[in-house]
């Protein structure tokens, strides 16, 4: 029986394999079914979200539900919206987009679109920034003779990006389990490939006129990475920002990316910060989530994001010169009430900790250790042997009891060292988590903090599980 399904199954193979080659020269034909592929690929992803309980009330399960419709913005302004955003600029001379959105949803945006909009014809192609979320539809769009600006700086982050995918990849899943479990293989579906025919400086707007509408496209480095730009219609003061202040208006930027990357440039996104309220725009349209056309909305929320950056900068600064440690300007820098600003993406105490090591790198001053390649943890075990276990608990118990949940951490991570320990501190660890989880729930929501914590007691379930 065995032997006649293994039969069975190579013979399908065959056929199969035999099948796309022959068909392997109509690039048409393939493109059909990596479309119908690339639909169900994207359904999969909204039911893995929707189907995991850890997702539920998160930013991610949020953005995956926003429904793919288009949507006229302004004048001769479309809006596909999902995930991420794509944008079409219509003029008499051929179409202007802006971003692409994410590659599983690029084949439902563009069925949108053509239902509202059949005679697209996309000239020029401006990409935000080199993450997926913007640029994943672009081998969608793709046809020869096209424009394709981008930043001076996105060939440099996209390579960066692809060569580190898999060790990103993994970390992004630990923070987001309903992920595949590795990177997608379907070529359309491939990141990175994208090749610009023109680049923009940072000291350098690229501007052009198209059908009577004039488009100047800065690049303001320091936002969501080296590569960002932005584009200014000058004629209508809409700005499009890309991800330049991330999913949500107005926030603490986000200068340090838990889930791993480049640490983005405090002093330059200042910079960047004050060229775009100098353009003072009348309307935001973000690559995430809706457009912003409240002219006081949006001048408070510049000049609030402005003010926070500059203050955690400049207390960081003063706090390193007046010989404070990083932690105890992660426990002391706090928002003036004035400048109070979600922190749901960016956090304050990691930007202070992001700061710090930008500029003065990962060597403190005060732990000869760190200089070399023996951590702590490897001393855990041995430290373990010669303690008194007993004494141990009831000293995280007073911690936990006194409310210092992060010294008990800190205890606890040592017993923890040892994956075979089956005992009461995993217990201590899940209250300890379980109460940080809800602190953050209660104060900045940051969502990655809530998304790592969460990752942790699900994995404290299964451990205490399997005892």
């Amino acid at each position: 029986m065995i032997k006649a399904f293994k039969y069975t199954f190579f013979l399908i193979l065959i056929f199969l394999m035999g099948f796309f080659l022959i068909f392997n020269f109509s690039p048409n034909f393939k493109k059909t079914v990596q479309l119908k592929l690339v639909n169900q690929i994207d359904d999969i992803a909204s039911n893995r979200i929707s189907s995991n309980p850890n997702a539920k009330g998160s930013v991610a399960a949020e953005f995956i539900n926003i429904p793919i419709e288009v949507r006229k913005i302004a004048p001769d302004i479309m809006q596909i919206t999902g995930v991420g955003n794509t944008h079409v600029i219509k003029t008499s001379e051929g179409d202007v987009m802006f971003d692409t959105g994410l590659s599983i949803q690029a084949a439902k945006q563009i069925s949108a679109l053509s239902k509202v909009y059949p005679e697209v014809n996309v000239s020029h192609v401006i990409l935000s920034h080199s993450h997926a979320d913007h640029t994943g539809g672009f081998k969608f769009w793709f046809k020869d003779g096209m424009q394709i600006i981008t930043h001076v700086e996105f060939e440099e982050e996209q390579r960066y990006l692809k060569e580190l995918e898999t060790y990103l990849w993994n970390r992004n899943r630990t923070l987001f389990p309903w992920m595949p479990e590795t990177p997608p293989k379907l070529d359309l579906l491939l990141t990175g490939g994208v090749k610009p025919t023109l680049l923009v400086d940072n000291n350098a707007p690229y501007k052009f006129t198209k059908g009577g509408m004039d488009f100047e496209i800065y690049a303001l480095s320091g936002a969501e990475g080296s590569d960002n730009l932005v584009l200014w219609l000058p004629q209508r003061r809409i700005l499009f920002s890309g991800d330049f202040f991330g999913p949500l208006f107005p926030q603490f930027p986000n200068i340090f990316t838990m889930r791993g990357e480049k640490i983005r440039k405090p002093f330059e996104y200042i910079k960047s910060l004050q060229k775009i309220i100098d353009l003072d725009p009348i309307m935001i349209i973000p690559s995430h989530k809706e457009p912003i056309d409240n002219k006081f909305f949006i001048d408070e929320g510049l000049r609030k994001i402005l003010g926070a950056t500059q203050h955690v900068h400049n207390e960081t600064i003063k706090g390193m010169n007046n010989g404070q440690t990083v932690e105890e300007l992660m426990r002391t820098v706090k928002l003036p009430t004035e400048l109070s600003i979600s922190q749901e993406h960016g956090k304050v105490s990691w930007a202070v900790k992001s700061i710090w090591e930008y500029y003065s790198t990962w060597f403190h001053f005060d732990k000869t250790t760190e200089l070399y390649a023996v951590p702590q943890s490897d001393v855990y075990t041995d430290l373990l042997g010669i303690i008194d276990t007993v004494e141990m608990q009831k000293l995280i118990q007073i911690y936990i009891d006194r409310s210092e949940f992060l010294k008990a951490l800190h205890l606890i991570e040592i017993v923890l060292a040892d994956n075979d320990y089956q005992g009461p501190v995993l217990d201590f660890e899940n209250v300890v988590l379980k109460e940080l989880l809800k602190q953050a729930n209660n104060t900045t929501k940051n969502s990655y903090e809530i998304y790592w914590l969460n990752h942790k007691l699900t994995n404290n379930q299964a451990r205490l599980e399997a005892q």
